[in-house]
């Protein structure tokens, strides 16, 4: 006797969905670590190259403006030839710009290294997060979606370890920080080498058997898929703007945007904003921030299981910019509460960024999953660019407290954004989640009426 056919949403668990989640971590493994180090290089490579605020601001700001370019760029072509291809190339671009940045001579030819490195991680955002999400089980894609923020943030903080013991090494210490992100990304090249094509983009596509084939050997042989083809579809931005999805699209674009503006700005500088705030003796508050970056990316999963998406989202957004205004006004005499405050804002702030790899995945059909992912990754970008370009001039310019408070604002503007527009994809089949019919008004399930 045959056994029942299951649908690839409702599938437990398994080994294939742990290894297609391992390999898709990798970008944001590698993310972090670019990111986590360029703060400490910064050290060494502004004396050497004298870089005042705008080289500093244009070269810590360089990955993510190429994260925007690759988004863009690697997000449509991906809907157009499929995933797999891309997750190979994204990282063969990382590798080689990685190893790149050792030779870089100039701010320049710095700067381009780094933007290399964005594009190549723009485009494995869009694709990674598309690729986990159309394998994913309904009742572990929030925990496999949201876990990127752990994975990323794990990045972040062992570069911080990374970084500080290399500056031992002596003048050139920067050049081996910055290329030793080629050894994650080499690893992460090797180990993607023969993953398969999404089923639901072969299907998408017209590609009925071929989708029909990976899922047997790799799900198993009564695993079905609940889509069926659009071939011929009018895709790309088209439907993103349409007036089905704008509203969709523009929550995506500008929720992500509002978490990363602060994220990327503080902890990009976090070293000279605590020497600013006179929080930086020895290592111990840089290094409690760190730790607390990782807890409360472990507890955003939690949260992203127990709590509606929609409320955990708005109620964070709140916590973080009333937690961020208060920081400004607390006098510099009170350096407990201080580090009490930051440490509330870090810990919520890592919490939430788990969201940004769940809403944008759940929230496009299979046809613009990977467009629409681009788009909102490079909003994100584009904004975090801008405000890791603008700090260290408004730093200098109007004073941290000030700076401070405008990124408070952005919080805030988050928290009504979301409250106006954030949809409740939990409990959603993929195929439901994306469909704005399935929800009402406020965003919640038509189904929850009945």
């Amino acid at each position: 006797m045959s056994a029942q056919p299951i649908k690839i949403d409702d599938l437990p668990i398994g080994r294939f969905h742990i290894k297609i989640a391992a390999l898709t971590f990798g970008a944001h493994l590698t993310d972090g670590y670019i990111l986590g180090l360029i703060g400490i290089a910064f050290t060494l490579i502004s004396p050497q190259m004298h870089l005042d605020p705008f080289w500093q601001g244009l070269i810590g700001s360089s990955a993510l403006i190429g994260l925007f370019m690759g988004s863009l760029f690697f997000g449509r072509i991906s809907d157009i030839v499929g995933r797999q291809k891309i997750f190979l190339v994204s990282f063969v671009l990382i590798t080689a710009a990685s190893v790149l940045q050792f030779y870089a001579e100039t701010p320049m030819q710095l700067f381009l290294c780094r933007v290399l490195i964005g594009i190549g991680l723009g485009g494995d955002f869009s694709v990674g997060h598309a690729m986990l999400a159309e394998f994913a089980p309904r009742k572990h894609r929030g925990v496999l979606l949201g876990s990127f923020s752990v994975i990323w943030t794990v990045g972040y903080v062992a570069a911080t370890f990374v970084g500080t013991a290399m500056l031992s090494l002596g003048d050139d210490a920067w050049r081996w920080m910055l290329a030793s992100s080629a050894i994650p990304a080499a690893l992460i090249l090797i180990a993607r080498i023969g993953t398969p094509e999404s089923p639901r983009w072969l299907v998408n596509q017209g590609r009925i058997e071929e989708a029909r084939a990976i899922v047997r050997k790799h799900l198993g042989a009564n695993v079905v898929l609940d889509e069926q083809t659009t071939k011929g579809h009018s895709g790309g931005y088209a439907i993103l703007f349409s007036p089905e999805y704008r509203k969709r699209t523009a929550f995506n674009c500008l929720f992500f945007v509002c978490i990363v503006m602060p994220y990327y700005a503080i902890y990009t500088f976090l070293p000279s904003i605590l020497q600013k705030m006179g929080l930086a003796e020895g290592f111990g508050t840089e290094l409690m921030l760190n730790l607390l970056l990782i807890v409360g990316a472990l507890i955003g999963i939690w949260c992203t299981v127990k709590f509606s998406r929609r409320g955990f989202l708005i109620n964070s957004f709140i916590i973080l910019a009333v937690s961020l205004f208060v920081l400004t006004m607390l006098p510099g005499s009170a350096a407990f509460l201080m580090v009490l405050v930051f440490g509330l804002f870090t810990l919520v702030l890592s919490a939430v960024s788990n969201l940004v790899g769940v809403f944008p995945a759940e929230s496009f059909p299979t046809e613009v999953r990977a467009s629409g992912i681009g788009l909102a990754t490079a909003v994100s970008r584009l904004g975090s660019a801008i405000s890791t370009f603008l700090l260290p001039m408004s730093v200098a310019g109007i004073g941290l407290n000030p700076t401070m408070a405008i990124l408070a604002g952005i919080l805030a503007l988050g928290a009504l954004l979301s409250y106006a527009w954030a949809p409740e994809t939990k409990s959603l089949s993929l195929s439901e989640a994306c469909r704005v019919d399935v929800l009402d008004e406020h965003g919640v399930p038509v189904a929850a009426h009945s």
